[in-house]
């Protein structure tokens, strides 16, 4: 295939279980004519316990295959500060990343008197400064200047959340995150750059009881819960030719929750 026929290439984070917004968003990207670098981190999947198989990742992977993809699994530990720069790197030989979806995360539930200082750094670690490394090796392989022309060199979409007290790491790293991904419009911009955040809203991707899902439903006017696909949609638009007025954003796609 010629260069100027090849598929765009992009790296999702957080790809380690199917019922998850990740790998809704991997197959969505698949068949918009994507190929796919896909991370995972099966250590914190286990330490989650929600809703997985055996084999989750191979069979996203396998999903966006039979969907016309190209696809590399890279497993890693994005705690690990070098980590970032490797996964980046491991995008096949000649090719440019032109996307990133930041859809990983370190999230466990914590109050300013229960969480320790080991849990705080994992969560910044992983939430902040690992988001901070992949954009800056994402940037660091795309053209500079970008030629006017070019349109979008380069996509960045992170998934953000408002959640404060509770959980408090959590929140707090993706409150930097925020800031993060929308200096990345900014500082970027020479390179064709647009960069954005959703705030989904609560999902259903398992980890919700009976009781949750009632509640959640209540407080939502469009009626209903958020699934996977919901967030997917925005960022394949986002990814797409007909999202590149929209930079610099941070997207509330929830069905009106806690609005009303």
């Amino acid at each position: 295939m010629s260069p100027s026929k090849q598929r765009p290439l992009a790296v999702v984070t957080g790809v380690g279980r199917r019922r998850s917004i990740a790998a809704t968003i991997a197959r969505g990207l698949a068949e918009d004519g994507w190929d796919l670098v896909l991370n995972f981190w099966q250590p914190y999947d286990e330490r989650l316990d929600l809703e997985r198989g055996t084999d989750d990742p191979d069979s996203i992977a396998d999903d966006c295959r039979i969907l016309g993809a190209e696809v590399t699994l890279v497993p890693g530990d994005l705690g690990d500060p070098e980590f970032p720069e490797q996964l980046i790197a491991t995008r096949p030989t000649g090719r440019r990343v032109d996307g990133l979806v930041l859809s990983h995360c370190e999230s466990v539930d914590s109050s300013i008197l229960t969480t320790d200082v080991t849990s705080w750094d994992r969560h910044f670690n992983v939430n902040v400064r690992a988001s901070w490394l992949l954009i800056k090796a994402f940037a660091e392989q795309l053209p500079a200047p970008a030629e006017p022309d070019d349109g979008a060199t380069g996509r960045i979409v992170a998934l953000t959340s408002d959640h404060t007290a509770g959980n408090l790491p959590y929140g707090a790293s993706k409150g930097a995150l925020d800031r993060l991904v929308i200096a990345a419009a900014l500082e970027l911009a020479d390179r064709g750059v647009r960069s954005n955040l959703i705030n989904p809203g609560p999902i259903d991707t398992g980890w919700m009881d009976d009781e949750l899902r009632r509640s959640l439903t209540r407080a939502t006017p469009a009626g209903r819960l958020g699934q996977p696909r919901d967030t997917a949609d925005l960022v394949r638009f986002l990814f797409s030719d007909a999202g590149s007025w929209i930079n610099g954003q941070l997207l509330h796609s929830n069905g009106g929750f806690q609005t009303s």
